[in-house]
């Protein structure tokens, strides 16, 4: 008996050239199948329609929105269970809807979030139906992702356009264009909105609002929102509920109804 083969007896090992192969077969096939898991799983937190803050993993915007009207795309579900205390609203915030409302919708969004663009139209459908007129108030605040370079500044220039009148009317705008988002283009949205140009190259300039949008994204973190769109509804029991991402309208007007009640 050969050194080799006494090793093997000694072991209670004895493999063939055929059983070795089919073993490394076996065990190439598993690695396969676990990192094929793995991306499967990576894919459908990406298709979600809600973009991860940097705290909370890195998904690659695509909510923004849009492309699909966030930014931030249509389910995710990284968003917390639990909605922690909400920032009660007060006169600096950006307002829709009666402050009797039935319902409250505190969003919070990022200018450059794809799937937050994607949202922005379905609360704009939901505040213009006849069935919810006079029933929600629906609340906007800021929540700029660390990895979209043109966030802060576009909140900063839509709180400048705020000063003149214009808040929601720019943000339209920003989430319409959101492709052109530059420091060019906030001072050309403000003409075609027929803003005072000095007055809002002053306010940007001087990033008059940093404090307020920081301000904002704080409160949202003590919410539990960790991605964009993070939209909460309060009832009026003040239960809360937190929609998870940039959902389909349908979706929506389902949670809507069933706060309602």
């Amino acid at each position: 008996m050969s050194m080799e083969e006494q090793q093997k007896s000694s072991a209670g090992i004895t493999l063939s050239p055929k059983a070795s192969f089919v073993l490394g077969l076996v065990g190439g096939v598993l690695v396969l199948c676990t990192a094929g898991f793995f991306i499967l799983m990576s894919l459908m937190l990406k298709g979600n329609g809600f973009t991860l803050g940097a705290g909370a993993g890195t998904v690659p915007a695509a909510v923004a929105p849009a492309p699909s009207p966030s930014a931030a795309a249509a389910a995710p579900s990284a968003a917390p269970d639990v909605v922690g205390d909400v920032k009660a609203v007060t006169a600096d915030d950006h307002v829709q809807g009666p402050s009797n409302a039935a319902l409250t919708m505190v969003e919070y969004s990022d200018f450059q979030c794809p799937f937050c663009a994607r949202f922005h139209p379905t609360m704009l459908q939901l505040m213009a139906d006849p069935a919810y007129k006079g029933k929600i108030r629906w609340v906007f605040r800021h929540f700029p992702l660390s990895f979209h370079p043109n966030a802060v500044p576009a909140a900063n220039a839509a709180e400048c356009a705020s000063e003149q009148g214009k808040f929601w009317e720019y943000a339209d705008g920003l989430f319409t264009n959101q492709d052109q988002e530059s420091d060019a283009y906030y001072g050309t949205l403000a003409d075609k909105l027929g803003l005072n140009r000095s007055k809002f190259d002053a306010c940007y300039s001087a990033k008059k609002y940093q404090a307020r949008i920081t301000a904002d994204q704080t409160s949202g973190s003590t919410a539990g929102v960790n991605g964009t769109p993070g939209t909460i509804i309060i009832n009026k029991k003040g239960n809360k509920q937190l929609v998870p991402g940039a959902v389909p309208y349908e979706q929506l007007k389902a949670m809507v109804d069933q706060a309602l009640q």
